[in-house]
């Protein structure tokens, strides 16, 4: 009989394959340090008698906090082998989500990577008095606090061992008395209307999802993945944990998310799962990076480009390409191409999905151009993660595929797309109020407008209460045309607005590394973010960007105006989820003034307020922001013909 739990999978695996085959891997001091699926199962067992001993019992809470480490995982299947519930925190998170989490979600033990959540766990014990144990995992700095919560990791684990050596058949026993109905973790949702809700999954809602995933886009027992996104995140635990316990592959921890992506050069990882902000962030960097190579390799990237294009249209309309263009597209990869996926880490890649929010349709042709296979996945917390996905051979880059097995989706006559299947989850925990809300009859209310093509694909547009409306009647979605700008080099984000007014304008963020890059290489002196992105020049360069945007976009969704933001939005300022989705209600709140100054007739608004820093150290500053007002085609066209014929992609 087939394991119903995640821990039961353990066990399962570790008899499988034992010693012989690699579970887990992450990089410590510039080495990578294997766990072996014997390896894991020690950990979990010990760590799971050592929360026993402490008097963790069936049902308690236990927090994790960190970056994705192999402590996570243990930590987590430990919990649930005991009929625990396990649930994740940011490891960014503030004061303030740490406490609304641990206490909302009534947690009694903490399980911590360093000293540094450590102290944020300390600061505020006083606020959290449920929590009994403080477990530490990386001693650094720990050597000498004093206080009764603290425990080491390795500690717990001994106290599983002396668990162990009175009652052997302890761990195995706690492992076959659960169920499937069992609560396997609660899963927080990224709370783009406020604090987040906590969603909870039973074993079966997330083995019916990897079962179900694994259908449709095959995972395979020597497959690599790298671990790099938030493990609170339930697209990381969907991947991560859930499916990497039920196909048995093997997931690497990179030594810290800086590193991420040289650490995923060095596996070469034959999957990969990221949110439209990591493919958003690879292409501008290899734009950028284009724009900096020589004559020579600009010309021959301007050449094979358009290639790669017309073969991934190909693909998207399932077009057969005359027998010119295979050999065309043949050249353009094995000289462009190829050497851009190994230059990333994908030489070995088989399946590439993005999901999370929607992927703008120029960065998914664009990877499709390059040879990269990307498919979009769409779900929800609630649903387990996915309800959709495009299949192998039949992907369109404006639509996100179809429902997985077992998954039913229907279009309301509101235009939402609504969703049931076998994992979708038990409700919010302590909030029946907005279970019921979006539970109704058995169907999930995803809040997100939708439909389905001719070939069946369905196709989200926008959150349904983000839909803008002109004051002339034009309607359209805000994150299609923010999604369109963040293709552009120089714009990690974009917010827009216009709902009931007389044209469509946008906050812009610039990109601090790509553009302050250009700046120095074109002598123009700056200091801060706020200095650099109020410059003329800098203003200039997104204003060609934001032309660009407006020929593929219809005439009346063009945007009019912009102007650029003093500063990033940032999750610590409550302008992003922890998933950095923008939280567009109150970003149009606190940004009402230089919104209203868009709409205005001066050219600029002054601004004065506090920003803080990472640190936690806050200031003041006061600052002109230029309204920039889109200027005739004929104006634009001069001036990117006269530069194009040297330029081949240097500049804008």
């Amino acid at each position: 009989m087939a394991p119903v739990t995640l821990p039961g999978l353990l066990v399962n695996n570790r008899q499988k394959f034992g010693d012989k085959k690699v579970a887990l891997r992450e990089k410590e001091y510039g080495i990578w340090q294997e766990c072996t699926w014997e390896d894991y199962y020690e950990h979990v067992k010990n760590f799971a008698l050592g929360l026993y001993s402490l008097g963790f019992k069936r049902r308690d809470k236990l927090a994790i906090i960190g970056d994705n480490r192999p402590e996570w995982v243990w930590a987590e299947l430990a919990a649930q082998s005991l009929g625990g519930i396990p649930l994740g925190i940011y490891q960014d998170s503030v004061l303030t989500e740490v406490i609304y989490v641990i206490d909302h979600s009534d947690a009694t033990i903490v399980v911590a990577e360093d000293q540094e959540q450590c102290d944020k766990i300390l600061e505020l014990k006083e606020k959290i008095p449920k929590v009994v144990k403080l477990i530490y995992t990386d001693p650094k700095g720990m050597r000498h606090y004093d206080d009764d919560l603290l425990l080491s990791f390795p500690a717990v684990e001994d106290l599983g061992r002396e668990k162990e050596a009175i009652d052997p058949q302890l761990f195995e026993e706690n492992v076959r008395n659960l169920s499937e109905e069992d609560i396997a973790l609660i899963a927080y949702t990224s709370g783009t209307t406020g604090f987040p809700k906590g969603s909870i999954l039973t074993h079966k809602n997330m083995l019916t999802m990897a079962k179900n995933l694994n259908i449709v886009d095959p995972k395979y027992e020597d497959d690599e993945f790298v671990s790099f996104l938030p493990l609170p995140w339930v697209g990381e635990q969907m991947v991560g944990v859930s499916t990497a316990l039920y196909v048995g592959f093997t997931v690497n921890f990179p030594e810290e998310p800086e590193t991420a992506m040289e650490d995923l050069y060095e596996i070469g990882p034959n999957l990969i799962f990221s949110p439209p902000r990591i493919w958003e962030g690879l292409s501008r960097s290899i734009i950028v990076r284009i724009r900096d190579a020589s004559f020579l390799k600009r010309l021959v990237y301007n050449f094979a480009l358009p290639i790669g294009y017309k073969w991934a249209d190909f693909k998207f309309e399932k077009i057969r390409p005359p027998w010119y263009w295979k050999i065309f597209y043949g050249l353009a990869y094995i000289g462009v191409f190829r050497a851009l996926k190994d230059r990333l880490g994908f030489s070995k890649l088989r399946s590439a999905t993005t999901g999370g929010a929607l992927l703008g349709p120029d960065v998914f042709r664009f990877f499709h151009a390059l040879g990269i296979e990307l498919k979009q996945i769409y779900g929800q917390t609630e649903i387990s993660g996915i309800s959709t996905i495009h299949r192998a051979g039949d992907v369109k880059y404006d639509t996100v595929g179809y429902p997985i097995p077992e998954t039913e989706i229907k279009i309301s006559d509101e235009g939402e797309i609504l969703s049931r299947s076998p994992a979708l989850f038990q409700g919010y925990w302590k909030n029946p109020e907005a279970t019921e809300e979006v539970v109704r009859d058995g169907w999930l209310h995803s809040g997100d407008a939708g439909y389905f093509t001719e070939e069946g694909h369905l196709v989200c547009i926008d959150r349904v209460k983000d839909l803008m409306e002109l004051s002339n009647g034009t309607k359209f979605s805000p994150l299609f045309i923010e999604n369109k700008l963040k293709f552009c080099p120089y714009i990690v984000e974009a917010v827009v607005v216009g709902d009931q007014k007389d044209f469509i304008g946008v906050l812009i963020c610039i990109d601090f590394k790509h553009t302050g890059k250009w700046a120095e290489e074109h002598t123009i002196p700056y200091t801060t973010y706020t200095d650099l992105s109020s410059k003329k020049e800098v203003y200039e360069l997104i204003e060609k960007e934001v032309y660009k945007v407006n020929k593929t976009l219809p005439n009346g969704m063009k945007i009019h105006k912009f102007l650029l933001l003093y500063k990033e939005l940032d999750a610590d300022d409550e302008e992003l989820t922890r998933t950095r989705k923008v939280r567009r209600t109150f970003v149009n709140e606190k940004y009402k003034r230089e919104i209203d100054a868009i709409y205005g007739e001066d050219d600029t608004v002054r601004v004065e307020t506090k920003i803080r820093y990472q640190d936690g150290r806050t200031s003041t500053i006061g600052t002109d922001l230029y309204i920039c007002k889109i200027k005739d085609e004929e104006y634009y066209e001069a001036i990117l013909k006269k530069k194009r014929w040297w330029s081949l992609g240097k500049d804008s």
